[in-house]
């Protein structure tokens, strides 16, 4: 104190610095995180609502699938499901709506059974088994509800299991990361020629 009773060697009231607590991660997230997270979109593949995918474990190719963020688990259109002993299960892969007899015989292994929803709403008891997905550039092992999906246009649904982490969505186009695949025509019998009498 001086001479007058006023804090300071001048007469002046000292200034106090405040200490600001820093703002939190929602307002300024750090640039590391933001950089790696650009980094991260940019090397996911863009795909459309729907795409033509591939099963290589099963020789399974070009099956048409719907993209449904909306559904947990990927879905697959089977037939005559077969469980055999140490926990494997049997099926046809039915490949095309109207074709009916384009299928693929596969045996594999079961996960698990799980308690799922279905597209109608009612609560049913599937086979969940793994297998090797193909979109694209993209391989990675995905798990596949057995499932009959005889009134969907479509015979696989991918869910958001197997879209996280790979894929972006572009739900106003289709079939960005694949083509159609074209399939072998079938050649006419030749018309024999009736010799004239």
């Amino acid at each position: 104190m001086d001479q007058d009773g006023k804090p300071g060697s001048s007469g002046r009231p000292r200034s106090v610095d405040t200490v600001r607590p820093p703002p939190p991660d929602s307002a300024r997230p750090p640039k590391a995180a933001a950089k790696l997270h650009q980094v991260e979109r940019s090397e996911r593949v863009v795909i459309g609502w729907n795409e033509y995918v591939d099963l290589p474990e099963w020789s399974i190719t070009g099956i048409k699938a719907k993209v449904d963020s909306g559904a947990r688990t990927s879905a697959l259109h089977v037939d005559n499901i077969r469980e055999l002993h140490g926990g494997r299960v049997r099926f046809d892969v039915v490949l095309h709506r109207r074709k009916v007899d384009r299928r693929v015989t596969v045996e594999t292994h079961v996960l698990r059974k799980s308690r799922v929803r279905s597209s109608t709403g009612h609560f049913e008891t599937r086979y969940i088994v793994t297998t090797l997905l193909r979109v694209g550039p993209v391989e990675k092992q995905i798990e596949i509800s057995l499932a009959s999906r005889d009134t969907m246009l479509f015979r696989m649904l991918l869910g958001r299991k197997a879209l996280a982490h790979d894929f972006l969505i572009d739900a106003s186009k289709r079939c960005l990361a694949t083509e159609r695949p074209k399939r072998k025509k079938k050649k006419p019998a030749p018309i024999s020629e009736t010799p004239s009498s």
